[in-house]
């Protein structure tokens, strides 16, 4: 292996690193007494880390820069960082594309658009099915859909994640309808499909799925009431029935759950809390397994932030049983 290959999940405390990776933000700060640093994030296909380049001058490297890093691990108040004693942009002949570090989704954008899509025509609301195909239509007007993110950092910051985190949610819905007979598929699998595109009106995100930063609309309005807004617009458009434009817009409003993680409404019908439900075991789950990328078996990860902090431990699998072992995201 190449001096030059180490990944972020190679990345330990206290342990010397050296590797490419591309600059996902970037800035030059100060502390309290004046010390200025250049405070990084930092990704490849294996995760993202934060980093540190301290009694920095000069300019920051752009998002979407891949960088060549000489530094080591620093594990700083339970969080594992990376100190960087030096970096250099890469050079043409380095042969290092941006694309080649981007985090992406395990499946095809294309696909994962059909299989919305597709549920999407199988409707039998017609005014579910209008509704949401206007959605669908809007929210990939010139391919935007399929390679945006869902968050800048949280949950599903890859490219096409914002198609991967609604799929899996839709698989789950799905799943969970078998069970719970009684539920409204129709109404269901809409808000499922439709509850995070207005995202793409709140981040602003290029071909590569990094988020260069959030829109005056998102930080104004942000994703959920713009959702209700869009929603009505279609409705308005598809000629849609009052009451079934309005649970869906319900279930866009309410799908965080409660009002200190964003919802102005809580869940108010049982398809509204299945939607909010799924979506939050799906960020969980997410974020789970990528804090457990590089754990070997019987250990804990770093605090997981996202997660109220809580170390994620990973099974030693002795005896009968065990979950099948995480792939290598370094091959994907």
């Amino acid at each position: 292996m190449d001096a030059y290959e180490q990944t972020v999940s190679d990345i330990r405390d206290a342990v010397p690193y050296r590797g490419w990776l591309l600059v996902r933000d970037s800035g030059v700060r100060s502390t309290g007494g004046g010390k200025r640093f250049l405070d990084l994030q930092l990704v490849d296909r294996t995760g993202s880390i934060a980093a540190k380049y301290w009694d920095f001058e000069g300019d920051p490297p752009a998002p979407g820069t891949v960088i060549k890093v000489e530094g080591t691990g620093n594990s700083y108040n339970g969080h594992l960082q990376l100190k960087i004693a030096r970096f250099r942009p890469a050079a043409p002949e380095d042969a290092k594309e941006p694309a080649g570090f981007v985090p992406a989704a395990p499946d095809k954008p294309e696909t994962m658009l059909e299989e919305l899509l597709a549920t999407a025509r199988e409707l039998r609301d017609p005014s579910l099915r209008g509704i949401v195909l206007k959605l669908l239509e809007w929210a990939n007007a010139g391919g935007r859909l399929l390679a945006a993110p869902a968050a800048k950092s949280m949950h599903h910051a890859e490219l096409g994640g914002l198609l991967h985190h609604t799929t899996t949610m839709l698989r789950s819905a799905k799943a969970l309808a078998g069970v719970y007979r009684d539920l409204d598929k129709d109404l269901l699998f809409a808000g499922v499909i439709v509850h995070d595109l207005a995202k793409l009106s709140e981040m602003q995100s290029g071909s590569l799925g990094l988020v260069e930063g959030y829109t005056v609309d998102g930080r104004l309005i942000g994703h959920v009431v713009r959702g209700v807004v869009d929603i009505e617009r279609a409705a308005a458009e598809t000629g849609a029935a009052r009451e079934r434009a309005t649970l869906l817009q319900h279930m866009v409003l309410s799908h965080h759950g409660e009002a200190a993680f964003g919802s102005p409404v809580p869940p108010k019908c049982p398809e509204a809390e299945v939607l909010s439900f799924v979506d939050r075991l799906d960020a969980k789950l997410f974020q789970m397994r990528a804090a457990l990328q590089g754990v070997p078996p019987g250990a804990f990860s770093p605090p997981v932030w996202g997660l109220d902090k809580i170390e994620v431990y990973n099974p030693r699998g002795e005896g009968w049983g065990g979950r099948e072992p995480l792939p290598d995201l370094r091959r994907s």
